[in-house]
């Protein structure tokens, strides 16, 4: 009894200890500062391909220099530099049975600049009647030539997507050999139909900002704390405002990323590499974290902490945050415990008719098996500036993000001390 007493006296002050350090630490005047930076008027929002993103790359870049890291290994320098080509339409004009389908009842993604169809055999003539947004995804990844005709039902969601590939669509690399054509409207038999299409494909660079702290006893292990740094660039004003600041949305979550970076050089104890990635493209698709997740060895990561939105309290009340996909690993579990005899606790997600798990950059990790989680707070069902110009620093409890930044830093400990290691999840086909 005395040997229990005693242990457990070590390790409550272990944990105090701890806590202490991680409060002295990770401070909240250099997460304002950090945070501040990144949405700033003059960041304009953060867009892809931009020039306010480049200057919020810039800034993270520097920040990862004082912080200690590395390039990751391979890399010159702390970008993670990859393309990918955006094909814009110019026109399409389409014709069934001998009759003209308005222009605004067509619409083509296509990889070749210049598509004439007349009944050419190789096209597939299907029809969308069921779920217009799964047959959608499925047959733009076919890589085949379709002709998709589309149910008068699906008017309103076909207008939304015909609206927004107007502004062009994004691929890792143009395939001449695909071509969909939407068409909206009611064909009971498709006896004859042409085809005349023109785009424009441009090759448009991205980066991501990647750093490191290399391991020591089990470094070819890694450890993955991410956060997106792209957010929505300029929009539509509102009372005189145009810039979408995205300080909650994910400032927040890429000054976690920094403040962690700052927090493990110090404490120079990371028996697994440590990888910290500032994502592009997020926004736009997660094309980033795609491309990242191709570029490591995922069966030797062991964990990923993505940080999303940490900017205000969560439903469960200050010092408590949710992890997506809970469920899916003992990931939580692992954090939780490390957190015991703190203030701080972490929740399984409650929205999971939000589909979260797989709206943030955790997703493309998680696709390739890795045990990916998105930590955050956001009251998404009720968050009323998500996705606009309100989305402000002044709008944020910086105590918030600095106390979820400081749990995560306790909570990480054992799996980068290398001393607990989350279950494998099985790789995503969504």
């Amino acid at each position: 009894m005395i040997k229990y007493i005693t242990a457990l006296l070590l390790l409550l002050f272990v944990k105090q200890i701890n806590a202490q350090d991680v409060n002295r630490a990770i401070k909240n005047k250099d997460v304002e500062r950090i945070i501040k930076a990144l949405s700033a008027d003059d960041m304009q929002g953060r867009a892809t391909f931009t020039p306010g993103i480049e200057k919020a790359a810039r800034f993270i870049e520097n920040e990862y220099k004082k912080a200690g890291l590395v390039p990751l290994t391979g890399n010159a320098n702390f970008r993670q530099n990859f393309t990918m080509t955006r094909t814009t339409p110019l026109k399409t004009a389409v014709s069934i049975n001998g009759k003209a389908i308005p222009a605004d009842s067509a619409f083509t993604i296509a990889g070749a600049p210049v598509l004439n169809w007349s009944n050419n055999a190789d096209v597939q003539v299907v029809k969308i009647e069921k779920n217009f947004q799964q047959e959608y995804r499925a047959y733009i990844k076919t890589g085949k030539k379709i002709l998709a005709l589309v149910d008068p039902k699906f008017a309103d969601i076909f207008k939304r997507a015909f609206d927004r590939n107007k502004k062009g669509s994004l691929t890792e690399q143009s395939n001449p050999e695909q071509a969909v054509v939407f068409v909206l409207g009611s064909f009971n038999d498709v006896k004859t139909f042409a085809v005349a299409y023109t785009g424009k494909a441009e090759q448009l660079p991205l980066f991501n900002i990647v750093g490191m702290l290399p391991g020591k006893a089990k470094k070819d292990e890694s450890v993955i704390f991410g956060g997106h740094y792209d957010h929505l660039g300029i929009l539509p004003p509102m009372q005189g405002d145009s810039i979408a600041n995205g300080a909650d949305d994910d400032a927040s979550g890429t000054t976690a990323v920094i403040a962690l970076a700052k927090y493990y050089h110090k404490l120079k104890n990371n028996q697994r590499t440590l990888i910290f990635v500032a994502f592009t493209a997020e926004e736009i698709g997660e094309f980033g974290s795609a491309y990242f997740a191709k570029q490591v060895d995922a069966d030797k990561v062991v964990a990923m902490f993505n940080i999303e939105m940490i900017g205000k309290a969560s439903k469960f009340g200050v010092n408590s945050a949710f992890i997506t996909g809970y469920e899916r690993s003992d990931f939580g579990e692992i954090l939780q415990r490390n957190l015991k005899g703190t203030e701080f606790k972490f929740y399984p997600d409650p929205y999971p008719k939000q589909n979260l798990f797989y709206r943030s950059d955790n997703a493309s990790l998680a696709r390739v098996g890795v045990p990916a989680h998105t930590i955050s707070t956001d009251q998404i069902d009720i968050d009323k500036l998500y996705h606009t110009v309100g989305d402000e620093f002044k709008t944020l409890d910086v105590a918030n993000i600095t106390a979820t930044i400081r749990a995560i830093a306790l909570s990480s400990r054992s799996i980068v001390e290398g001393k607990d290691t989350p279950k494998r999840v099985g790789k995503l086909e969504q």
